[in-house]
């Protein structure tokens, strides 16, 4: 199977840990297209998706060969932890 592309949107929520709050992530939504994650972006940043912040990120998949590209982060807004580059 050769590799494909994946775009995911995925929401982050601030969740009480013990006496702490933490970021965490949420469940992450497959996307049909950028566009699709971008759109689901601007609702988190209309006040549309109560969640802390987002992110739309796209990668390349290869599930048979276990080979994961680098995530390229499309859009974010809000509270996002940071993806090394």
């Amino acid at each position: 199977m050769a590799a494909t592309e994946r775009i995911i949107f995925q929401p982050y929520i601030w969740e009480k840990v013990g006496k702490r709050t933490a970021l965490e992530p949420g469940t992450p939504v497959a996307c049909r297209n950028a566009g699709d994650a971008l759109r689901r972006i601007e609702k988190v940043r209309d006040g549309l998706l109560s969640v802390a912040g987002a992110q739309a990120v796209r990668m390349t998949v290869d599930e048979e060969a276990g080979d994961y590209g680098e995530p390229e982060v499309l859009g974010s807004v809000g509270d996002v932890p940071g993806i090394s580059e």
